[in-house]
């Protein structure tokens, strides 16, 4: 394989939903610690993350709404992260990322990013005039050493790696809680198909592992059936 195994890791309600609501203001990382039944065993969630591949892939959309462009400059952690950002993460974010990640590697198809101002030795630019995945993987495992690879973006990216057959694994923890609404954002979202010729574009699941956690949270584990 030219690219990294690919582990989507993601914390869900039953409906399948990844925020609280359509809005910005709305996150589940912010919201499920104030809510009762849901608030008790989120720390399962953060403490399965703990144990991902040291490789991570975000979005600068999603790390703009963890306040990154403005949070104080953290510890260095021994995880590089990946963030694919065209206009949401500023030179703060950028350098932020640089002091947090072992290695980090931004990819992006603005050629005017902030990150180009940037000079670290651990910032790395994967710059494409049109998003790639294929390519922006296979440069990750060639270039950077990258085998092992967890997406935690949101549902329009994670769409699009669905479609492009670019998921190895599924990991999900499900939060005992509904949300509802057909503009909050759900595990997968991206373009629906439109014809039963596009039916090839589905991934097929073998269930590798189903664990109860504490308090209602259940832990789904999956392999992609190609």
């Amino acid at each position: 394989m030219n690219r990294p195994i690919t582990t989507l890791f993601m914390l869900m309600s039953v409906d399948g939903k990844i925020s609280t609501g359509s809005t910005d203001a709305l996150d589940v990382d912010q919201d499920f610690p104030h809510i009762e039944g849901v608030k008790e065993g989120l720390h399962q969630y953060y403490e399965i993350e703990q144990t991902t591949d040291l490789w991570s892939f975000n979005t600068g959309r999603v790390q703009q709404k963890m306040g990154c462009n403005h949070k104080e400059m953290p510890t260095k952690s021994p995880v590089s992260f990946v963030l694919l950002d065209n206009t949401h993460l500023t030179e703060h974010g950028i350098r932020y990322f640089c002091a947090r990640s072992k290695t980090f590697v931004l990819i992006t198809s603005n050629p005017k990013h902030p990150a180009f101002s940037v000079h670290e030795e651990n910032l790395h630019i994967i710059y494409q005039k049109e998003l790639d995945l294929h390519r922006a993987l296979a440069s990750l495992k060639a270039d950077y050493g990258c085998e092992r690879l967890t997406v935690q973006s949101g549902g329009t990216i994670n769409g699009l790696f669905l479609r492009e057959k670019l998921f190895d694994f599924i990991d999900i923890v499900v939060a005992p809680v509904l949300i509802g609404g057909k503009e909050t954002a759900t595990l997968i979202d991206g373009n629906s198909l439109k014809s039963v010729e596009e039916l090839h574009k589905l991934c097929a699941l073998k269930l590798m592992d189903c664990t109860a956690l504490q308090d209602s949270y259940l832990r789904l584990r999956y392999q992609v059936i190609k």
